[in-house]
């Protein structure tokens, strides 16, 4: 028989399994991608700043609302703050209200997306096909005629106006 301590335990234990399983998962898929702009971690560390490392390399989560971009409304293009590679156009930009800068596509061949199984969902992860920087995530609720939302990392990008 078992009791609710048991099957708490037993719950949690399967918990931290599927966390670490996750966590192998994201760092076998991503070092098995060849990418052209690659770099020593030390060699990162040294062009990033240490958030742009922790998302670009790590794939960490900035805060919502923290980055000016998500407020960006000028005409201009999205690189990756990684390599430099355009990735999105402000014409795709559109205000979700989750805090991050959003669009609705990105620019073609730019991005690349992969399976992410943290935090025990399956979510799609967006990646500058470049250098494989992690941007964010893309969501199936965005805005017509795509219906997607590229949720990303404001410091994940730098914006250039034209």
């Amino acid at each position: 028989m078992t009791t609710r301590r048991g099957f708490l335990a037993q719950g949690a234990g399967r918990l931290a399994l599927a966390a670490l399983a996750g966590t192998a998962m994201r760092g076998t898929a991503r070092a098995a991608e060849p990418f052209t702009v690659q770099h020593s971690e030390a060699e990162w560390r040294a062009i990033l700043t240490p958030e742009q490392f922790a998302v670009l390399r790590e794939e960490a989560t900035e805060p919502p609302f923290s980055s000016p971009l998500d407020r960006e409304k000028r005409a201009g293009i999205f690189h990756c703050a990684g390599c430099d590679q355009a990735v999105y156009a402000s014409a795709d930009k559109y205000d979700s209200g989750t805090g991050w800068p959003s669009f609705s596509q990105s620019l073609p061949g730019a991005v690349g997306l992969r399976q992410d199984y943290a935090w025990f969902l399956a979510r799609t992860e967006v990646h500058c096909a470049r250098c494989g920087g992690h941007l964010g995530h893309v969501f199936a609720d965005g805005p017509q005629p795509t219906g997607l939302r590229h949720c990303l990392n404001g410091v994940a990008l730098v914006f250039r106006a034209t």
